[in-house]
């Protein structure tokens, strides 16, 4: 019988938004009777943008590991979760495609239901129109992350009930993705969801800056350019580089800020869609998604860090998962944001000044923006501290959007005028010059500025250029640009695997 958690772990326990009051398993039949059942259903839906596998699997993780950035890393040989798509000996019951698939869908199950019952709900009907526009921008979220990392999903806007679930079937592409416009577009259109949102008690939730920002993002993957750099305009707003007086949204003034963890920086002008982490949800192991910690922070630090000196970084000793290639150092050395974005181990241990234990595929390099401190560690916490640590996460900011919407007006012929404006902000906020608005050159910008932030990977493979790329780590032109249907979705169902993996479909 179908049940609904009214108490999953929040999205961010640290803001009254995302805090759930009630505990314990209600029958689905008998819930959604009033406004405060319906918020916290709306809850569960949130839930599920910040969740994390019982693999560690994490979006940003699993696609760094597999773009020319970063590699697996991890603990030895047999750390296959992330390692296996590093050097693309992906099957389908070998990868982080279990955990992908498994967060998608949870997140349209969710969403489904309450799209479902809200009409019937008993409550304010300007809430009610409010949480239906929340829940299709979060749909869409979720069928927009399916359908890049999968191709060949299913598509339903209504709950499957246990009867039809092993009857269920695969859409088209194209039809997810219309059906994507139509959720996005709706929540635009829906005056009850609001311009902006109070950080302090409402960061991260849905507002309308979020909804044109993704469907702009959405029409990029299109190659809808026209369509897409009207949407990131909206964004963005008239004048690249000033506050969007409709939205609030600019460029942080300091790259650096981005990467704190302090409640001033949490939700700040340059956040569009941030997903929020805490460390007091006394997370553990024996429920890994259960935590609201961010388990990045321990997985991208160095494994056994010790300090030498009085002035060596104070790291905490990690995991040395996504160590950064030398690929990625070499193209951002020289840049004002390689500090800021790569930890150098080995220059630590050569000077003595610190040192580390090398994990598999060690490359002396870490990801700085990612990895945990001890001036970041909960102290007197309850729970596993590994699991606690409270660095929120971008899905998509203010930068992202900029570079999206000049290569948008480049690839499509636009105002190349307006697309070096947007550029050279972003290149300008950590004080580098001028560059002719091309899209080799917006290339380069959206790897050194989205570096390590789950983008790359993404990027490689609409450009066409992950062949490239990637060639060298095994990666196969018309296969390796999706993930495989997982094996165990195939058992007893209708679902096919995908021909590029030996499948149908």
């Amino acid at each position: 019988m179908a049940v609904i958690a009214v108490a999953l772990q929040p999205l961010t326990s640290c803001n009254d938004f995302l805090e759930v009051k009630p505990k314990g398993l209600d029958l689905e039949a008998n819930y959604y009777q009033n406004q405060q059942q319906a918020f916290n259903g709306l809850i569960a839906v949130y839930d599920v943008v910040g969740w994390q596998g019982g693999n560690l699997t994490t979006k940003v993780g699993a696609t760094s590991a597999a773009s020319d950035d970063h590699l697996g890393g991890g603990e030895g040989t047999g750390d296959k979760t992330f390692t296996s798509w590093s050097d693309y000996t992906l099957t389908p019951a070998v990868g982080p495609q279990e955990d992908l698939w498994k967060k998608g869908f949870s997140g349209i199950f969710r969403a489904n239901t309450l799209l479902q019952k809200l009409p019937d709900v008993p409550m304010d009907e300007s809430l009610k129109k409010r949480y239906t526009a929340e829940a299709l921008v979060l749909r869409a979220h979720f069928y927009f992350d399916l359908v890049r990392l999968f191709k060949n999903i299913p598509l339903s806007t209504k709950t499957i009930t246990p009867d039809e679930m092993y009857s269920v079937v695969q859409a088209a592409p194209e039809e997810v993705y219309a059906q994507i416009e139509l959720d996005l577009k709706a929540a635009i259109d829906e005056p009850n969801l609001p311009n902006t949102v109070p950080a302090a008690t409402e960061g991260g939730r849905i507002t309308k800056g979020i909804a044109h920002a993704l469907l702009g993002k959405v029409y990029v993957y299109e190659q809808k350019w026209a369509e897409a750099a009207a949407e990131l305009r909206e964004v963005n707003g008239a004048t690249p580089g000033q506050v969007n007086p409709t939205y609030g949204y600019n460029l942080v003034a300091n790259f650096g800020d981005l990467w704190k963890s302090t409640s001033d920086v949490k939700f700040n002008s340059e956040s569009i869609f941030e997903v929020g982490y805490t460390s007091t949800s006394a997370g553990g192991w024996g429920c890994i998604a259960c935590t609201e910690g961010n388990i990045l922070n321990i997985m991208a630090g160095p494994r056994g860090y010790t300090t030498k000196t009085a002035n060596a970084p104070d790291y905490i000793s990690g995991w040395s998962y996504f160590p950064v290639t030398q690929s990625l150092f070499d193209a951002i050395h020289y840049d004002p944001r390689y500090k800021y974005t790569i930890a150098n181990l080995d220059s630590l241990k050569q000077y003595g000044i610190a040192d580390y234990t090398p994990g598999a595929q060690n490359t002396g390099y870490f990801l700085e923006k990612f990895a945990g401190r001890k001036s970041n560690t909960p102290v007197g916490a309850a729970g596993a501290p590994e699991l606690n640590y409270p660095q929120n996460m971008y899905e998509i900011r203010l930068a992202d959007t900029y570079l999206l919407e000049a290569e948008a007006l480049v690839r499509g012929g636009g105002d190349l005028d307006r697309a070096g404006q947007l550029l050279n902000a972003v290149r300008a906020r950590v004080g580098l010059a001028a560059v002719p608005a091309t899209l080799e050159n917006i290339k380069t910008e959206r790897r050194l500025e989205l570096a390590g932030e789950g983008h790359r990977w993404f990027d490689l493979v609409r450009w066409g250029d992950a062949p490239a790329a990637l060639g060298d780590r095994g990666f196969v032109a018309g296969k390796h640009e999706i993930l495989p249907i997982p094996l165990n979705e195939l058992n007893n169902t209708k679902l096919e695997q995908s021909k590029e993996y030996g499948g149908t479909k």
